[in-house]
């Protein structure tokens, strides 16, 4: 047979045989067909091109982005600067306390020494001015920056003999020691010439007595000198040619000072100009009386005192009259609280050693550090605070008289401040529990910290409306507002 014999011979295949995947039409079905389909290709990779300026500008906002972008800028700035003067003119604008420049006797606890207290044997065997010399370490550190002595020169001194002291002190020898021994341990130290006759005759060389003395005194390295207002050299003459001798002396460390102790109710004026005669005005807080005051009289003394202006006049506090013993630490309170410089007087209680916790000693310490290192004690404001004045007191004498008895002493209070550092000093002479009445005081913080009492035993917070005085107790209460002490 042929090989090419019809449409069913072998040159071809019926559709009928066509196995899977091939097709079974026209050319189609031939054997050229793809057995598998292959899969598409990828894409050509295109590399990364950064964006035109026209393209980040239209990206951007459009092309007035630019200049929008550099107004916002410059308008940050400016506010920012604004922000920052509006806070500097608040700060210089705003009322604020002015810092002192104080000299060295108005940071500075005076300490009065009379020479009849020194005149006994100490336990040590060491007596007078030896005794004296070995207590300087121990008093300096106490906060004590300059003793006065009272009493070294007789009443009867004279232009010839002022350099020479009295029997009841010691020799001049000794005074020098107790110079020297006071210089080393850091103690300025200030003669107290009250009531001695300084008018004596004129020298040979037409010198005044005064400066005379003054040299001699000054050489020696003294401080200071203390007259009273009633001696012959309280004139403005006098003082002018003492402060003359002052300038030979003096330096910035340690400039000589003129105390005039107030004798009167009213210190004579001296007219000199704008020169400056007196450095220190020291006062009395309770008047001198031969007897011992009374509760009534110590607490208008001390009242009276508060509400009296104060003078240009640096003041220097001592107690003056005599009080009993339970209103010795108040009046050490109120004398280390107002302003000016305490002169506190000897006391041997300020030596012991004994149940330090509860001593004079203790509370002493603790004031002269508070005053040390609060502006508000050293040299703030003052203001009186009428809590419970002798007016709220009135009424009730009145209705007590058929009873023929006194009200109790009013609870006396007063304020030291600096900025917004406040100190509330409270005083209770009388002999009964007193309570404050904080409505007549609007305004003041009404939460507060004890920084010292006068039984040194009140530690912590407190509060003004539940705070209660025990008798003859003193307290000073650093103020503020509720929930900002920790």
């Amino acid at each position: 047979m042929p090989l090419n014999a019809g449409a069913t011979g072998y040159g071809s295949v019926t559709g009928s045989v066509a196995g899977p995947g091939l097709s079974a039409s026209g050319a189609g079905g031939s054997e050229s067909a793809p057995l598998l389909i292959p899969e598409p290709e990828p894409a050509p990779y295109q590399r990364w091109q950064p964006l035109t300026k026209e393209e980040l500008e239209l990206a951007a906002g459009g092309p007035h982005w630019k200049k929008a972008r550099c107004y916002l800028l410059l308008l940050f700035w400016l506010a920012w600067v604004a922000m920052i003067s509006g806070a500097i003119a608040v700060l210089m604008t705003s009322p604020r306390p002015v810092a002192m420049t104080l000299e060295w006797w108005q940071k500075t606890l005076f300490y009065r020494l009379q020479p009849e207290l020194l005149a006994g044997k100490r336990a040590g065997g060491s007596e007078g001015v030896t005794a004296l010399c070995e207590q300087l370490p121990s008093l300096r550190a106490l906060g004590i920056g300059a003793l006065i002595l009272e009493g070294l020169f007789d009443e009867k001194a004279s232009s010839l003999n002022l350099n020479v002291t009295g029997d009841r002190f010691g020799t001049l020898p000794q005074i020098q020691r107790l110079l020297i021994e006071s210089h080393r341990a850091d103690l300025k130290v200030v003669l107290d010439v009250c009531e001695v006759d300084l008018s004596g005759p004129r020298d040979v060389a037409d010198d005044t007595f005064p400066q005379h003395a003054l040299r001699f005194w000054l050489e020696q390295g003294v401080a200071g000198f203390v007259i009273c207002d009633t001696d012959a050299a309280y004139s403005g003459k006098t003082l002018l040619e003492w402060k003359g001798v002052f300038k030979e002396f003096g330096s910035e460390e340690m400039k000589r000072i003129v105390v005039v102790k107030q004798t009167r109710d009213v210190l004579p004026p001296l007219d000199q100009g704008n020169v400056t005669l007196v450095d220190v005005v020291m006062r009395s807080i309770l008047p001198f009386s031969q007897y011992l005051l009374s509760t009534k009289e110590v607490a208008v003394a001390i009242e009276t005192r508060l509400q009296t202006s104060g003078e240009d006049l640096w003041p220097s506090w001592t107690v003056g009259g005599e009080a009993s013993l339970e209103l010795k630490e108040l009046l050490l309170v109120l004398l280390m609280t107002l302003p000016g410089s305490p002169a506190v007087r000897y006391d041997e209680d300020l030596n012991q050693a004994q149940d330090k916790e509860r001593s004079v000693a203790a509370l002493f310490s603790t004031l002269a550090d508070s005053r040390a290192q609060e502006e508000a004690l050293l040299f703030g404001s003052f203001t009186f605070l009428p809590f419970n004045s002798s007016s709220n007191s009135s009424s009730s004498s009145s209705s007590s008289s058929s009873n023929s008895t006194l009200p109790p002493p009013p609870i006396l209070a007063f304020l030291r401040s600096w900025g917004c550092v406040h100190f509330l000093v409270l005083l209770n002479v009388g002999p009964e529990p007193g309570g404050l009445d904080a409505a007549r005081a609007p305004g003041l913080p009404t939460a507060g910290v004890f920084v010292a009492n006068s039984r040194m035993d009140r530690v912590g917070s407190t509060t003004l409306d539940t705070l209660v005085l025990r008798p003859r107790e003193a307290a000073v209460v650093k103020l503020f507002e509720p929930g900002s002490y920790s």
